[in-house]
């Protein structure tokens, strides 16, 4: 094969736009992958091909770049806040260099700080991130808009369905109609995908009008119904030690600044699965696996986009009431059931637990009940 640093530059069109590749031969994903190697080149392409689909998952959206300039492998490894040196980080910022065509939006985090991010608005911006080795887009719950606040209302639900170890990706499937059947008691609809990896993410379209704070008790107050209604298969517990062999309902990912891979994102491992948006009918009968970055684009040519309702410039009808779930909080909080614990690295919240974990909790009876 070429050198990748002396392969030439190669130019795609993607939705009107000319996006350059610069050392197109460069591998991304080795020999393990599924199909053989991947390059950057079919990379960029991959984005092309699903422009549609990764178009609509990041449309007006603060999104975050997960980078793997250098490609994917086994032994990689991504920064993190205690040690940036890595292989793979994540974006938060827009990059230097990019195209005056990249837009983006004001976000803010939860120590205050304000970051202007990539805010997709066509196809190509996909594509010109995957030139810079992104593989995994995540977008913000909320869009941009004419006011300076549209960044602080969330429109989307995000319930993330998150196999503990012992289970895997088949415990979730087995969760999600159950589910499906709470968030329609709730007057809601729920749009489920694979995440790539072992879980399973249920999404619901929302009027852009919540805050996080309220997003995220919902969210814990429909994990706690779904909890009481499958206590052998499913947690909210925040601590691992306490989770058990059970899919975990990750509220947190509703905290502000805590995000869920896209759909149509390729993720990080020796497959390159993508995030594969499905029909409630299908849950049960496809393994992550089924979806990578060969196959996706083929799928979407034949069934479309199923998350196409999600979409910031979806029809309004679509929307769904969040009060139903607020009043199940309202229920629990009345029983004594009040806050989870937020990240570690969140300012503590009012009303919030101690964030301790329960085994090193020295004022903690031994007969108490866990958070």
């Amino acid at each position: 094969m070429p050198d990748a640093k002396k392969a030439k530059p190669v130019e795609i069109e993607v939705g009107g736009r000319t996006v350059r590749v610069s050392s197109p031969d460069r591998v991304v994903f080795p020999e393990s992958a599924a199909g053989g190697e991947l390059t950057k080149l079919d990379v960029v392409r991959y984005f092309a091909d699903v422009a549609e689909g990764i178009n609509g998952a990041l449309l007006h959206r603060p999104t975050t770049l997960e980078r793997w300039p250098k490609g994917w492998s086994a032994d990689a490894v991504m920064a993190t806040r205690a040690d940036s040196h890595g292989d793979a980080f994540y974006q938060k910022r827009i990059p230097k260099g990019a195209p005056e065509w990249v837009e983006t939006a004001r976000i803010a985090f939860p120590s205050g700080r304000t970051a202007d991010e990539v805010c997709p608005t066509e196809p190509a911006v996909a594509a010109w991130a995957a030139q810079i080795g992104t593989l995994t887009f995540h977008p913000w719950p909320v869009r941009r808009g004419p006011d300076d606040d549209a960044t602080e209302r969330v429109d989307q639900l995000r319930i993330d369905l998150d196999p503990q170890p012992g289970t895997d990706f088949d415990d979730a499937a087995r969760v999600a109609p159950h589910l499906r059947e709470l968030l329609g008691e709730l007057g809601m609809t729920g749009y489920p995908k694979t995440s790539g990896g072992r879980g399973l993410h249920v999404f619901v379209p929302l009027a852009p009008e919540w805050t996080f704070t309220q997003a995220r008790r919902a969210t814990i107050a429909v994990g706690r119904e779904l909890e009481r209604r499958l206590p052998d298969q499913v947690t909210t517990k925040w601590w691992k030690e306490e989770r058990g062999e059970k899919v975990f309902v990750d509220y947190n990912q509703m905290a502000r600044d805590r995000t869920i891979a896209s759909a149509w994102s390729i993720r990080a491992n020796a497959r390159a699965t993508v995030s594969m948006p499905l029909s409630w009918d299908e849950v049960d009968q496809v393994h992550p696996d089924d979806f990578d970055v060969r196959t996706a684009p083929a799928r979407l040519k034949d069934v479309g986009d199923l998350f196409a309702p999600l979409r910031a410039d979806r029809d309004p009808a679509l929307d769904c009431d969040l009060r139903p779930a607020l009043d199940l909080a309202d229920r629990d909080e009345a029983e004594g059931l009040g806050d989870l614990p937020y990240p570690p690295e969140y300012p503590k919240q009012p009303g919030e637990p101690k964030r301790v974990q329960p085994s090193r909790d020295k004022d903690r009876p031994k007969d108490a009940p866990a958070e």
